[in-house]
C-alpha cells in the first residue's frame, strides 16, 4: 500500500514540475539568455534544465517550492554552460567574436553584466530583469536575504562603476 501512495505522490512532483515548465519557460529562457546571449545555446540550456527538472523531480521535497526548484536546475544548467564556454573558448581567443543581440537590449549594460560574477550577475538578472523579490533570489540562490542584499548593491556599484568606465573610455 506504502508504494501504491508514493508512486502517486512522484507522480503528483512530476505534474507539477511539467506545468511549470510550460507556464514559466519564457522566463526560463530569457534568463538563460541573458547569460548566453545566443538564441539556440539558450533553448539548449532550457532544454537540458526541464530534462533534469522532469527526471529529477522524486527528489523534489515540497510541491509548492516547485518554481524555485527548477529556477535553481536552470541556473546550475547556465553557470555549467557558462564554465564549459570557459574552457573552450579559451583555445579560441583569437577568432573574431560574433554577437548577435535584440534590438531592445543595452548593449553596454550587457557587456558589463557579462563582467560580474555568476552569482552577482544572478542577483542582478533575477531582481531586475525577473522581477524576483529579495526572499524569493535567497531561495533560488540557496543563500540567506542579507547576503542576497549584499550581493545585490555591490553588483549594482560594479555595474555602476563598469559602466562610467566605459563611458569615460569611449569619449577620450
Amino acid at each position: 500500500m506504502e508504494s501504491f501512495f508514493r508512486g502517486k505522490q512522484e507522480k503528483e512532483k512530476e505534474r507539477a514540475v511539467e506545468e511549470t515548465l510550460l507556464k514559466e519557460y519564457d522566463r526560463y529562457y530569457r534568463l538563460a539568455y541573458s547569460y548566453v546571449g545566443n538564441g539556440d545555446d539558450a533553448a539548449d540550456i532550457v532544454q537540458e534544465g526541464a530534462y533534469q527538472a522532469i527526471y529529477h523531480s522524486d527528489s523534489l521535497q515540497k510541491t509548492e517550492y516547485v518554481g524555485t526548484w527548477i529556477y535553481r536546475i536552470m541556473l546550475n544548467e547556465i553557470f555549467a554552460f557558462c564554465r564549459k564556454k570557459k574552457e573552450v573558448s579559451g583555445d579560441m581567443e583569437s577568432l573574431p567574436e560574433q554577437i548577435t543581440e535584440d534590438s531592445y537590449q543595452n548593449v553596454d549594460l550587457m557587456r558589463a553584466l557579462e563582467k560580474l560574477e555568476e552569482k552577482d550577475r544572478a542577483v542582478i538578472v533575477l531582481r531586475y530583469f525577473e522581477d524576483y523579490k529579495l526572499g524569493e533570489i535567497a531561495d533560488v540562490l540557496e543563500e540567506n536575504v542579507n547576503t542576497v542584499k549584499s550581493r545585490l548593491y555591490r553588483s549594482i556599484k560594479k555595474l555602476k562603476m563598469q559602466l562610467n568606465n566605459d563611458w569615460i573610455w569611449e569619449e577620450t
